[in-house]
């Protein structure tokens, strides 16, 4: 099993949180399968890394300030970035065979509020991704940290990337989309072109570099990518401009959403998947929210596609559905009928991961009238 070494791994933690004087407390946060969830080889191998990194750690804790270093196990939420549950448990037994039953019963519990209070740098490398609760628990506890959904041991090699390079690249992504009103995304799905329009105004992008120093912020490991979430329309009497059409390929099938004021009201193609798609659209229409335009930038730096969207995201253009209030939206969990429902998920336009549609240009329009050219054919022009 392929790991980083004790220096490695130090070199990583005080890169990514540059600790301060204040930061004591580093907490490493896992989801555990359950019944409804069964295990994987994937999920085995991150718990056993996660609490790797727990033990390697308390070898340069003193090198980092810190006093403690925790680890917490939790029963899976079941979907991507739901809210974390009200508890969590330690663990002192072998972590590669845990599951919840086991975590229930034996394990000691904990309040999540307890846990976050305490803390100062947290790291959740979990099958279930809790970057939108950690985000938004950051700002109520005060703390900073990562977050490493469906992480992979083939993830590995990026996280020893220059990320003062990537830090500079999507810099450059951010000034354009901070300035810009508009940004035109034009597709070309197996031969057919769609377009989406996507309302930029009363917004501004966030970096996410791997690099987590400043107050309460929280985003992924690996990271490379500018996120910026289109407006919603929640001013009042100024509806969001974001319209169009968003083909996604789902395995030979494309689903075309149609999108009026930032939300898919309506599949425009036909099969199976679309039948899917529709079915979700009607009983969740928060689903339909278009959460994020993301721009990632590590397909640059030689990084290819693993199988998990950690990593697949940063790799270039994705457009994200659903929950947005963590990135700066307003669509929250309390905006879905069902709280087993709440997703935040991204179609990302690589060719590995959706070979038959091409992002063929993106165009960012600026309020003096310029347009700019950021992307041709798949690839970033800035």
């Amino acid at each position: 099993m392929q790991y980083l070494t004790t220096e490695e791994l130090r070199h990583l933690f005080l890169t990514v949180f540059k600790p301060r004087p204040t930061d004591k407390v580093l907490t490493i946060i896992v989801d555990v399968p359950d019944g409804n969830v069964p295990d994987d080889e994937d999920w085995s191998q991150r718990r056993v890394m996660a609490y790797d990194w727990w033990m390697r750690a308390i070898a340069f804790k003193n090198d980092m300030g810190l006093d403690r270093l925790e680890i917490y196990y939790y029963p899976n939420v079941g979907s991507n970035n739901n809210d974390l549950p009200d508890t969590l448990y330690h663990w002192g037994g072998n972590p590669e065979m845990l599951d919840a039953d086991t975590l229930l019963t034996e394990g000691l519990a904990v309040p999540l509020e307890d846990v976050m209070t305490f803390t100062d740098l947290i790291i959740a490398p979990t099958e279930f991704s809790a970057t939108a609760p950690c985000k938004m628990l950051a700002k109520q506890y005060d703390f900073r940290g990562t977050t490493m959904p469906g992480f992979t041991l083939a993830m590995i090699p990026a996280l020893s990337l220059d990320y003062a390079k990537v830090h500079e690249r999507i810099m450059s992504i951010k000034t354009r989309l901070d300035e810009a009103v508009r940004e035109v995304i034009l597709f070309d799905a197996a031969g057919t072109e769609y377009t989406l329009d996507c309302d930029l105004r009363h917004r501004t992008a966030t970096p996410s570099s791997g690099m987590f120093h400043e107050d309460k912020v929280v985003g992924n490991l690996p990271s490379g990518e500018t996120y910026i979430v289109p407006y919603e329309g929640e001013i009042d009497g100024d509806a969001s401009r974001t319209q169009g059409e968003v083909p996604v390929q789902f395995g030979s099938e494309i689903v075309v959403y149609r999108v009026v004021e930032n939300r898919a009201v309506e599949i425009l193609s036909t099969g199976p998947q679309s039948d899917k798609e529709r079915a979700m659209l009607a009983a969740e229409p928060a689903y339909g929210n278009i959460a994020e335009l993301g721009h990632g930038v590590l397909g640059d730096f030689g990084c290819t596609a693993v199988g998990s969207l950690l990593m697949d995201e940063k790799l270039g253009l994705h457009v994200a559905f659903g929950r947005s209030e963590h990135f700066g939206g307003i669509v929250s969990p309390k905006s879905f009928n069902d709280p087993k429902n709440v997703i935040h998920i991204d179609r990302v336009y690589v060719d590995s991961l959706q070979p038959d549609i091409l992002a063929k240009r993106v165009t960012l329009f600026y309020p003096d009238g310029r347009e700019e050219i950021i992307m041709r054919d798949g690839k970033w022009s800035v």
